[in-house]
């Protein structure tokens, strides 16, 4: 399902929505939206007291950056306009899968989806996502309830990576983030084509 451009609060709702529908039996859902600027923080985040967020939310609000608190795992991150987030709504026991095992498929996922564009795209031991080098591409947080996932990855494409200067992402203070653009330049492919990459690699995954 392609939602578009969405506010994260709006898709949040058919998230939640999305998951009771699976979990009562209906066909597995892929969500694929980008959305307005917006910071989110996950459950860690909100135990830690926001300590990773650097901005003053005075100056997220002269920016237009939202400011939400998700039930996702995980830490801070940014998402906004040039980046893809997927929403995978998947039964773990339709899969055999433990939340590690997840997370790996998902890593795997985009991987896969990174190497049809020649990016070589990996993980870093002991940090959850997809990276390049020591930059992060790829973001990964999710939520299982009742044996169904929710939330799922962020992929810089044409990310205006400015805005991460506001944030720690996902609290790794030594780490940056990376986009396609800034990896591919000129060849980097039409956002619509990567949507469609990584999709088709979900299915494939998940199939």
């Amino acid at each position: 399902m392609n939602l578009g451009t969405m506010p994260y609060r709006d898709a949040w709702a058919i998230q939640e929505r999305t998951h009771a529908e699976v979990l009562a039996g209906a066909e597995e859902r892929l969500l694929l939206v980008d959305h307005p600027p917006v910071i989110t923080f996950g459950r860690r985040a909100e135990i830690d007291g926001r300590k990773n967020l650097i901005a003053s939310e005075e100056s997220l609000s002269q920016l237009g950056v939202e400011l939400v608190q998700s039930d996702r795992g995980g830490d801070i991150t940014f998402h906004g306009p040039g980046q893809i987030v997927a929403y995978p709504i998947v039964r773990f026991n339709d899969h055999a899968l433990s939340v590690g095992g997840y997370v790996r498929k998902l890593e795997e996922t985009v991987i896969a989806a990174m190497q049809t564009f020649g990016v070589d795209a990996r993980r870093i031991q002991g940090c959850v996502g997809i990276w390049v080098g020591l930059e992060k591409l790829c973001a990964i947080g999710v939520r299982i309830r009742r044996g169904v996932s929710m939330h799922g990855i962020a992929l810089n494409v044409e990310t205006d990576l400015r805005y991460f200067d506001l944030i720690v992402p996902c609290g790794l203070a030594d780490k940056r983030a990376t986009s396609l653009r800034k990896l591919l330049g000129e060849q980097t492919p039409p956002i619509e084509m990567v949507k469609k990459t990584i999709a088709d690699q979900f299915v494939e995954a998940f199939a």
